[in-house]
């Protein structure tokens, strides 16, 4: 059995939840060649596999990690972009040939899947996000109407015209964290399953919190904020830097732990009292349990992650990203998140925050009403699951 994953390189996001799937599907002794770009490249080959880099696009970002929408699209200019598509198609088709997967995954790109249609394999494709909502601000409204109506929407239907339904690693209604990235013509979702979100580790495989603490040597009294804070490069340097200020200045009763999502880099650590930085935490999940509140970007991975463990958060969306502001909305609406802007954080309005998601139970009574709910959907099996009875309807 061999498997091509074409995942997004844009952070780590992607590659993070297509790594367990095959790591699993590695254990039952398939082949399996990604093919990525950017952030993700060097993520994926520490986890040992072989990684192929098809052409890339740029996301333009401004020196305070706001997305610049109008740049992105202006550069490299719909002309050239057009190009890069069919380089990037080209290439995947060139990827393909010599592997000669059994099955195509794609994860939030296009160009795999244009591939496997050309060379008549097998495939399917995961999404959170079913097209990309452009701010409705006045200078960018004209590039809106554009872009929905127009690229974007052909990318909607490319997205359910796989070999198999369109399958959304989020949770089912009512708890469906990228409601609002997925609206799409209800004729459409005939052809969209619902798998829940892929973890690599789920809570009842690790040990109890109070166990957890002894082993990472964290206080057992202290209340735990950990902040993982993920994201392409561009997009979380400057957030990174205000919060280690802002983490040096709060109160020693609380202990922190923040990873700056860089795993390239060799793991170090960086003590300031109560504060403890890490470059990267390959046992993050151990952190997570151990925890009582989460401060981090608002990205699908992150929050889905806090639910599967019953954590409150405190999301802080990149400025200008639609799909982490509308995530964001979404969880506050849940009762288990409070939402603070980026040009809005400061010693006092982060503390207060913390302050309020730790006195007032309902935030965590709602997270754990939601978990106890979700527990039992493993997407992890269900993606596995997926891809071994493609192989096994086509006799491989």
């Amino acid at each position: 059995m061999r498997i091509y994953f074409g995942v997004c390189g844009i952070g780590l996001g992607h590659a993070g939840r297509c790594i367990p799937v095959a790591n699993r599907l590695r254990d039952m002794g398939a082949e399996i060649l990604f093919s990525t770009y950017k952030d993700a490249v060097e993520y994926v080959r520490g986890e040992g596999y072989p990684v192929v880099e098809p052409p890339s696009m740029e996301v333009m970002v401004k020196p305070d990690g706001t997305i610049d929408f109008a740049q992105t699209v202006a550069n490299p200019g719909p002309i050239l972009a057009a190009l890069i598509l069919t380089k990037q198609i080209e290439t995947e088709i060139k990827f393909m040939r010599a592997f000669k997967p059994d099955v195509v995954v794609s994860d939030s790109r296009v160009s795999p899947l244009l591939a496997a249609k050309a060379l008549n394999i097998p495939h399917l494709c995961i999404v959170n996000q079913f097209q990309i909502i452009i701010p409705r601000k006045r200078r960018l409204l004209r590039l809106a109407k554009i872009t929905e109506t127009g690229g974007l929407a052909i990318i909607g239907k490319i997205w359910v015209s796989g070999t198999m339904p369109l399958l959304i690693p989020d949770f089912p209604p009512p708890y469906t964290i990228s409601a609002g990235n997925l609206r799409m013509p209800m004729a459409y979702f005939k052809r969209v399953k619902f798998i829940g979100p892929i973890l690599p580790v789920y809570p009842n495989e690790l040990p109890s919190k109070k166990e957890l603490r002894e082993r990472l040597g964290l206080d057992a009294d202290r209340p735990l904020i950990f902040a993982p804070i993920s994201g392409p490069l561009k997009e979380r340097t400057y957030v990174i830097e205000v919060l280690k200020r802002i983490f040096m200045d709060f109160p020693s009763e609380y202990q922190i732990v923040m990873s700056t999502g860089s795993p390239s880099n060799p793991i170090k650590i960086a003590r300031y009292k109560h504060l403890t930085v890490y470059n990267w935490i390959p046992n993050r999940f151990e952190y997570l349990k151990a925890s009582d509140v989460i401060v981090s970007r608002a990205g699908h991975g992150t929050i889905s992650q806090s639910i599967y463990y019953g954590k409150p958060m405190i999301l802080i969306p990149t400025p200008s990203h639609t799909e982490q502001t509308n995530n964001a909305i979404r969880v506050k609406e849940m009762g288990i998140a409070e939402v603070i802007e980026q040009s809005d954080l400061s010693p006092k309005t982060l503390l207060e925050l913390v302050n309020r998601v730790m006195s007032d139970n309902s935030y965590k009574r709602n997270v754990e009403s939601i978990q106890k709910s979700v527990m039992k959907i493993n997407g992890l099996r269900t993606m596995v699951d997926a891809i071994i009875n493609l192989t096994s309807s086509l006799g491989n």
